[in-house]
């Protein structure tokens, strides 16, 4: 029977946990067993070097009873969605910025001078008429472009 080794998992935040190995184990059968799941996540760091090898044996590293590994875990990486496939929810924004109220304030200003240019016709020339009227088809198409993406 091979001797076991108990190795210490260190991780960033200064918690330690006990991982029980044979030398015979590959760094691989390390992070299948103590990160079952987040194997491409984890990181191990003995003295100072990346173990990047997964197949490297354990005795390989002379690893002695209680040595330290420095554990990191990376977030997991968010896998681009097909079209069509609902993907993760974005966080709703934490305030309403100027840039968002703009366009509709504009919308309301332009509603409100359309208002004012059937109520009181007199008022406004003809070339006034025009500027609002060509006002009013860039905004229109501003804002079809803003709320299609």
């Amino acid at each position: 029977a091979e001797p076991t080794l108990v190795l210490r998992l260190k991780f960033l935040n200064d918690t330690e946990r006990l991982a029980r190995v044979r030398p015979g184990d590959t760094v691989g059968a390390l992070k299948r067993t103590y990160f079952p799941g987040q194997e491409q996540q984890v990181r191990l760091i003995y003295q100072g070097q990346l173990l990047r090898d997964d197949a490297q044996s354990l005795a390989g590293l002379h690893l002695g009873h209680l040595s330290v590994l420095h554990c990191h875990l990376s977030p997991p990486s968010v896998a681009p969605t097909a079209p069509g496939t609902p993907g993760p929810r974005s966080p709703a924004p934490a305030a309403l910025g100027v840039g968002s109220l703009a366009l509709p304030l504009f919308v309301l200003l332009l509603a409100l001078l359309w208002y004012l240019q059937l109520q009181h016709r007199h008022v406004f020339t003809a070339t006034a008429t025009t500027c609002l009227a060509g006002l009013t088809l860039l905004v229109t198409f501003v804002a079809f472009a803003m709320y299609r993406r």
